[in-house]
Formats: structure tokens, sequence, C-alpha cells
């Protein structure tokens, strides 16, 4: 008993390591956002210019994730995780360093692009991790990612309220999660292809699993996209909020949502991932049927929190799912994170846009119709689960079947 016990440690150690390296990638987005204004006053950019340039955020993911696949099945899992977290990390610096609107469209593309490759990367390990512990752990990755952004988007609003140039903001913060990031990478899995497999193809099309497995992902990313963006309008617009209102309900929503994340594994190892989203997908559709009827801030502000909770857990299972869809999880990560940028994307664009034309009540009554298909599409996320060949550091991975 106590000789299976120590086979399983270098598996524990490496779901810590790899927890680490989710709280590193989500520190460096956190770290960007808080200085998005003085990128903009550097860049001398108008407030459209400036959306245009973040667009190439996700433009630069989508093209870059299938990439990852065959980067890992190049080097193993170890080792390209370390290149692709320090890539990442380390292209924090480029945007605070662009003068005008083209170089800043070209940071922003590898920013997008190192970004998507590493997410790929370390959501493949945590998949390889959940499948050897053989519980749900994804739901608690994605919640260190919430509390790396948090952390992150702490330092940096300290760093602006002291007037600290963004460029040395960067460095340091750069400098910092790239020694953080490589060293949690010394102890995760490194997972090395079979002597005959394939490598993935450079670009491909999602495989089939991944699209149905990636629209539900859709859903929870386009509610995501809305109430993180338009949450404190609706409440400043519509309900004639005060602006601490409306910022507290944009931070109840992001609270709720790295709760239920940190929390959400308990439950899906209770209740299975089917279960658990579809629970999830009514509590968002609830949600989201509070804020199109509220006529008070009060009545809003429980509608968003329950869309967080409610979307929490659905995309952390939309990348364990796909990961277990098959024998390339790598592939079937990188299809429904490409779909899940895209909606995440266009999701603020089209809320602005029909607002426009109709009302913010009218948009979320879109978002709450997108929610109901988290509900109903939740049985697509029991799929069957993939092996690949493993080994740990400074030990063995423990055999399945010993």
């Amino acid at each position: 008993m106590s000789h299976m016990a120590d086979d399983r440690r270098p598996v524990r150690r490496a779901r810590y390591a790899v927890a680490a390296v989710f709280a590193v990638h989500g520190a460096v987005t956190g770290s960007f956002a808080t200085r998005v204004p003085w990128i903009q006053d550097h860049a001398s950019l108008s407030t459209g210019q400036l959306g245009f340039a973040l667009a190439f955020t996700a433009f630069g993911a989508s093209c870059s994730m299938p990439l990852a696949g065959r980067i890992s099945h190049h080097f193993g899992s170890r080792t390209a995780l370390r290149g692709l977290i320090a890539l990442w990390t380390l292209a924090l610096v480029l945007p605070s360093l662009a003068p005008n609107l083209y170089t800043l469209c070209l940071a922003m593309f590898v920013y997008g692009a190192t970004a998507g490759m590493a997410d790929v990367a370390m959501n493949a390990l945590g998949v390889e991790v959940e499948r050897l512990l053989d519980r749900s752990i994804m739901s608690g990755l994605h919640g260190m990612w919430s509390a790396g952004a948090l952390i992150g988007s702490a330092a940096g609003t300290l760093a602006a309220h002291l007037g600290s140039d963004a460029r040395l903001h960067f460095a340091l913060a750069a400098a910092v999660l790239t020694l953080l990031g490589v060293l949690a990478c010394g102890w995760v899995l490194d997972v090395q292809p079979a002597e005959d497999e394939e490598p993935p193809p450079r670009f491909a099309l999602p495989p089939r699993s991944a699209l149905l497995i990636g629209a539900v992902g859709f859903c929870a990313v386009f509610a995501e996209g809305a109430s993180l963006d338009w949450s404190a309008v609706f409440l400043r617009d519509r309900l004639d909020g005060s602006a601490g209102l409306a910022a507290a309900s944009t931070t109840g929503f992001m609270l709720t949502m790295a709760v239920a994340r940190i929390a959400g594994d308990a439950v899906v190892n209770r209740f299975g991932a089917v279960r658990t989203v579809r629970a999830g997908g009514v509590l968002a559709v609830l949600g989201g049927l509070l804020i199109v009827v509220a006529r008070y801030p009060a009545v809003a502000m429980t509608g968003f929190a329950l869309m967080g909770l409610g979307i929490a857990v659905v995309v952390p299972l939309c990348f364990a799912a796909a990961g277990h869809s098959g024998p390339n999880p790598s592939q079937a990560i990188a299809g429904v994170a490409t779909i899940t940028y895209t909606s995440g994307l266009i999701a603020p664009s089209l809320i602005g846009g029909v607002a426009q034309a109709t009302s913010l009540v009218v948009s979320f009554g879109l978002v709450t119709a997108l929610a109901c298909g988290i509900a109903v599409f939740a049985g697509v996320l029991g799929g069957g689960r993939g092996s690949r060949e493993i080994s740990a550091p400074a030990a063995a991975v423990p055999d399945r079947q010993s």
C-alpha cells in the first residue's frame, strides 16, 4: 500500500506543478489587462484603433493553437511546455514597446500566438494528470488560472496607481513569471509519443468530437465575455446604478467564477461532468432571466453572480472532454480552444451591436438563449478517455492496472 502511495507521489507533484503553470499563465493576462490604458496612450490610439489591435490577440491564438500538438510531439510535453510558457511570459513585454497601431497589431499577434500554444500545452498536460489520478482536476486548474489573473491584476493596479512605466512593469513581471514558469515545468509529466505515432498536422480542422464539445464551450465563453464587458454598463445605463454598484457587479461575477472553479472538482467527482454542466447551464439560464427582467440593481447583480456560477466549470470540462475524446489530446484541445477563443472575440462586439440596434435587454436575452445550449447539449461531454505513454519526473508513474 505504501509502495503504491510512493509511486503516485510524482503524479500528485505533477498536478501541483501544472497548477502553478496555470497560475503563471493567468498572471500574465491579469498583468496586461491593467495597463491597456497606458498602452493606448503610448501608441496614441483611438478607442476603435485599440479594439482593432486587441483583436489580433485572438487571431494569433487561433492561428497558432494547432501547432502546439506538433511541438509537443517533437520535443516531448515537458520541454515543449517549458519553452512555450517562457515565450508567453516574455511576450508580455512586447505590447508596451509598440509606438503605433501597426507595431501594436504585430505585438498582439505574437502575444496571442504564444498564449494560445501555451494554453493548449498546459491543458493537455492537465488532462493527462487527471487521467492518471482518475478524478476531476481541470476545474481546479482553471481556478488557479483565475487566481493568477487576480494576482497579476492586483500587482498591475498597484503599478498603475504608482504611475510606473508599463515597460518597466512588464519587464519585471516577465522576468519573475518566466522564472516561476520554467521552474514549475521541471515537475510536470513528460508525455512522449509512441514510436509508431504520426506527428499531428501543422494545421488541421478540429475533429468532429471537438466541434460538438466546442459548441458547448462557445456558449459558455459567449456568456462570460458578454458579462465581463457589459455587466457594469447594464447596471449603469439600464438600471441607473452607481459606478460603485456597476463595478461590484463585474467583481461579483469574477469572484463567483473563481470560487466555483476551485470548488468545482469536488462537485464533478461526486456527480459527473455531464450532470454538473447541465446544472450549471440551468443556473446560467436562471441568472440570464433575472438580468433580463431586472428592475433593480440587486436583482441584476444576483443574475450576473448566478451566470458566473453556472458557466464557471464549463470550459475546463470542455477541455477535459476534448482531451479524453481521442488518441491525440493536443489536437482535440486545440480545436476546442480555437472555437472558444472565437466566441470570446465576437461576443463583446456582437452584444454591443445588438444593443445598439435594440437594447441591452435583448442582448442578454441572446446570452440566455445560448446558455440554454449548455444545459441541452451537456451530454456531449460524456465521451471516453484516451491513453498515452507517460513518464513522470524522478519516478515511474503507476501502472493503471496495478
